[in-house]
């Protein structure tokens, strides 16, 4: 029913099914992987009014369990999804889950992806971790933006007060207020309309 995709790995189809309607695949060397990708095979889809809620957990060898958090959800109508698992933090314990006290793999590079099949309103009310939203920004705009911190702080790392500058006639000095004013406003047009650039 479910197939989970990390890159440079084979496809995993081998869900185990470990209660009426929750599925686990495990995630060896889960500290290498950033982003994991879920979707339905499409050969089984979900009741009507149902969807599937997806889980990340960590092996906590302290408590002899798993850290599940909640990263998001499919549907039939969003058979697919991925997700950022790099920001996310084994040391935090996420919020209520239906996987119960599983016990915790012998291998502690393991992790686990889980996906619970549940009802849609109550899919809609459930608050996945925000560090698990992958980025809609392009990768041009991510770069500018990059690009515009950097020239900003390279530029202030040159700043002098009046007391410290001395008369030199082949330089010309721009205050660091106007370099902010452009700043600034170049993102407040970024922000407000993303593809202003390309015009």
């Amino acid at each position: 029913m479910f197939g989970c995709l990390v890159a440079g790995r084979l496809v995993q189809t081998d869900a185990v099914r470990v209660a009426g309607d929750k599925f686990v695949f495990n995630l060896a060397d889960y500290e290498s992987v950033n982003h994991v990708v879920v979707f339905m095979l499409g050969t089984e889809p979900f009741p009507v009014g149902m969807g599937g809620a997806v889980y990340f957990s960590f092996p906590d060898t302290a408590a002899g369990g798993q850290v599940w958090q909640l990263l998001g959800f499919i549907t039939n109508e969003k058979p697919s999804a991925i997700f950022k698992i790099s920001g996310l933090k084994a040391g935090e314990a996420g919020g209520a889950h239906p996987f119960g006290m599983m016990a915790a793999s012998p291998a502690i590079s393991v992790a686990q992806v889980g996906v619970s099949v549940e009802a849609l309103d109550q899919l809609a009310q459930q608050t996945p971790v925000s560090a698990a939203t992958v980025s809609t920004v392009d990768s041009f705009m991510q770069f500018t933006q990059k690009m515009l911190d950097n020239l900003y702080n390279f530029a202030c790392s040159f700043s002098v007060t009046q007391a410290q500058m001395t008369p030199n006639p082949s330089e010309t000095f721009i205050p660091s207020s106007c370099i902010l004013r452009w700043y600034e406003n170049f993102q407040r047009r970024l922000v407000q309309n993303p593809n202003f650039w390309k015009s």
